[in-house]
């Protein structure tokens, strides 16, 4: 049964460009639904295991299931709706999906807790061969290493930056496997990064989580600051496809860097605010124990 679901949704991913190969222009922008299968099909699978997966009776809270769609319809916006062709011809667009990916999708799917019902939307056979792997030694301290908060900062970092490089920008409008691996480490780093404060080390980590939302949005808004204020274009690749939608290469790469410098990062201080407060309130729970 499970499995023909599957057959199903993925029969139904098959899509075509609204396109042909052209670079998008204003009057085709709300018909350029992307549902290439590389795309599609991953995010129809993960719908299809958490919807066998998710139960009350399995434990699985309401508000963390909303969390998951949200988080799912999030992702499926960044990636399938009209922003993504957008982003392959204004700076600006790509900047504003990367930063739904990181800043919106990855903390939502994070906040539903989402392995547990996952898992149990797998079939028996694969769930339990998971779940046996989940408990070796190399994927345990694997895992550890990886979800410390100190790693995933510097994995998210690495991959901001990393891939702000002009030669691996340009790249991703060129390349749909770069673009794909661009789009997959920004998500999965972020995950990582998220799940890293919120609870790899639960709440006896909020005070290192206050540094490391704070710091990430300090250097997060350095490289806006940077790409706002710079005096020639980063990316001249997109200076065919801009003059359409009335900006020049280098106005856009400003707008693209005032929306990774201000909106971003006025997120990350409101997550470290929040972060901040609950290490306050554990204090003062602790302070009045200990009294």
């Amino acid at each position: 049964m499970f499995l023909r679901a599957v057959l199903v949704l993925l029969a139904c991913s098959t899509g075509i460009s609204a396109h042909g190969g052209e670079a998008l222009e204003p009057h085709d922008l709300w018909t350029a639904w992307r549902f290439d299968p590389g795309t599609t099909i991953p995010l129809l699978v993960t719908a299809a295991l958490y919807a066998r997966g998710a139960r009350r009776s399995r434990g699985i809270a309401r508000r963390e299931m909303v969390l998951f769609w949200m988080g799912w319809m999030t992702l499926a916006l960044a990636l399938v709706s009209p922003l993504h062709p957008l982003g392959e011809v204004l700076f600006s667009a790509h900047m504003a999906q990367h930063e739904i990916l990181i800043l919106v999708a990855a903390p939502l799917m994070v906040l539903s807790r989402p392995l547990v019902p996952l898992l149990w939307g797998l079939p028996f056979g694969a769930r339990r061969r998971a779940g046996q792997a989940a408990k070796t030694n190399a994927v345990q301290s694997f895992w550890r290493w990886v979800t410390a908060p100190l790693s995933a900062w510097l994995i998210h970092g690495v991959a901001l930056w990393a891939w702000h490089v002009p030669s691996l920008f340009e790249a991703t409008l060129t390349n749909e496997w770069v673009h794909a691996a661009q789009h997959t480490s920004f998500f999965l780093s972020a995950l990582l990064f998220w799940w890293s404060l919120l609870y790899a080390r639960g709440r006896h980590g909020y005070g290192s989580a206050v540094v490391y939302v704070f710091t990430t949005g300090l250097h997060t808004s350095i490289l806006g600051a940077l790409l706002t204020f710079s005096r020639v274009p980063w990316y001249p690749a997109y200076q065919s496809s801009v003059a359409a939608w009335g900006l020049t290469v280098l106005e856009d790469q400003q707008v693209g860097g005032l929306i990774m410098w201000v909106p971003a990062g006025l997120v990350y201080v409101i997550a470290g605010l929040a972060l901040f407060g609950a290490w306050m309130r554990q204090s003062d729970r602790v302070m009045d124990y200990a009294s």
